[in-house]
């Protein structure tokens, strides 16, 4: 067994070939498409991609669920030698929140409004049939005091509106870790908090997750934030895979022109008014072509980028990119204006 086949073997979820459409009033709008990735033991994989590119729906399909005039055409996610895709909604519920949580994006729409805290805790407990009555209790306090909620016995007797939106979140991540998950995906867990809660939720996230050896699927649009937490970086484009890169390579050495716009996009506080290349146009899925779907905004594209599609290849340690120039657009400082 090669090195590679091992590792592979070794992954905590396996992702092939994911396939989603959503049903549009004239037929079936592919949303995601032939997309694969691996992630492994203690591993954060970044899921980074401009918004409606087919993150949250990628990262929600890890736990079997679609939303209503959605289907998987395609593909496998295979957790612990099983199909999430081939499960029963009964197998599925013994697996979500369970060994695969979720720390959503608002915790503010998450809680129960008119319920104290604790007891959303609680009822999560019992609900996993981890433990129930005093015990849950007890756990509750101590899940609380886990994430760094101040006096957690009174913070759980506290209705959400009565919290801050970081102490809210935190109640979250309580609640996703209340069982023993083997994987957490995080929906852009930090987006409406402030900066300086926003800072804390990272490290507490790191953290638990070092602590505990959890394996992570964290999605956001914010580079910057990626460049904190992942340990490889994932881009994503209408719905298909265009780089997959160890985090520091990523953005030492961006080698797709999509890539390369989303960096080049991020503000330097070295060079506030350095002028920056921008990506071209806006993605409409309306107008993908049957080749690269990033061909119409390129750059770089020639004639056959937009009739012949471009897979992933291997073009380094651990680094993939779908682009059949890459070694040309490398050679280039930036993408072209």
């Amino acid at each position: 067994m090669s090195d590679n086949t091992a590792k592979q073997a070794n992954a905590v979820v396996q992702v092939e070939a994911l396939t989603v459409d959503f049903w549009e009033r004239q037929g079936w709008l592919n949303v995601v498409n032939r997309v694969s990735f691996n992630i492994y033991p203690g591993e954060t994989l970044g899921l980074a991609g401009e918004s409606g590119c087919g993150k949250s729906t990628t990262g929600y399909a890890l736990f079997g669920y679609r939303r209503p005039g959605s289907r998987f055409r395609e593909g496998a996610i295979y957790f612990e030698g099983r199909d999430l895709l081939t499960q029963s909604e009964t197998e599925l519920r013994a697996i979500r929140g369970d060994q695969i949580c979720l720390v959503p994006q608002n915790p503010a729409t998450t809680l129960t409004p008119s319920m104290r805290v604790g007891q959303q805790v609680v009822e999560a407990l019992e609900a996993h049939h981890i433990c129930s009555g005093r015990e849950a209790d007890e756990r509750t306090i101590d899940l609380f005091a886990q994430v760094g909620l101040p006096q957690p016995k009174a913070i759980a007797k506290r209705y959400p509106f009565q919290l801050s939106g970081g102490q809210q979140q935190r109640v979250v991540v309580a609640m996703a870790l209340a069982g023993n998950p083997k994987l957490v995906v995080m929906d852009e867990p930090t987006t409406a908090l402030d900066v300086t809660t926003q800072a804390r939720i990272l490290k507490l996230l790191a953290r638990l997750q070092a602590e505990r050896g959890l394996s992570a699927l964290y999605i956001t649009h914010n580079l910057g934030v990626m460049a904190q937490v992942a340990d490889r970086v994932a881009v994503m484009y209408a719905g298909e895979l265009v780089e997959v890169a160890p985090t520091a390579e990523f953005f030492r050495n961006p080698l797709h022109p999509y890539t390369r716009g989303l960096i080049a996009a991020v503000p330097r506080l070295s060079a506030p008014n350095e002028s920056k290349v921008k990506l071209r146009g806006l993605l409409r899925r309306e107008e993908l072509p049957q080749g690269c779907r990033f061909a119409p905004r390129c750059p770089f594209a020639q004639s056959e980028c937009f009739t012949q599609p471009q897979p992933l290849i291997t073009v380094g340690q651990d680094h993939q990119v779908a682009c059949w120039l890459w070694q040309s657009v490398a050679e280039k400082q930036g993408v072209a204006e």
